[in-house]
């Protein structure tokens, strides 16, 4: 454990997973977010829109998020979409999936993979209190 984690507390508070984000890949470069959010606004109202960019080249990875408001209208745009074309580009839409960790990664850890994470790092909650460094009294993860 590395020295500034020793006796720290850790709590992980991931989001589920709803079924309302799509994941779409296959977007040609050219694609925006406006362009994004027109091709699915028609299946029902949208909570956000996501294109994630290259650090290094500040473009986007052709692959976006879109939330809609309920999963059914997320149903419907998947079925819709997926195999669709946009831009002159075929689409794979699909469900989101919570990203997963590796040994080696430096991604978020989500919540059904926390438990197996931490215990293959040496950590675990063995039920004792943990005081933090407030002073105040936590059940959290501290070193095995």
């Amino acid at each position: 454990v590395p020295p500034d984690l020793a006796g720290r507390n850790f709590k992980l508070e991931m989001p589920k997973n709803d079924k309302r984000t799509l994941y779409v890949g296959g977007l040609e470069e050219d694609v925006t977010v406006e362009v994004l959010k027109a091709a699915f606004i028609p299946f029902g109202e949208l909570v956000d829109v996501n294109i994630p960019l290259d650090n290094q080249s500040g473009k986007h990875r052709g692959f976006g998020f879109v939330e809609f408001e309920s999963a059914d209208d997320a149903t419907e745009a998947t079925f819709n979409m997926n195999n669709g074309e946009l831009n002159g580009r075929v689409l794979t839409v699909n469900i989101a999936k919570p990203m997963t960790v590796t040994e080696n990664s430096n991604k978020a850890i989500w919540h059904a993979e926390a438990d197996a994470f931490f215990d293959k790092q040496g950590w675990g909650d063995d039920g004792d209190p943990v005081i933090t460094d407030d002073g105040v009294e936590d059940e959290g993860l501290k070193p095995k």
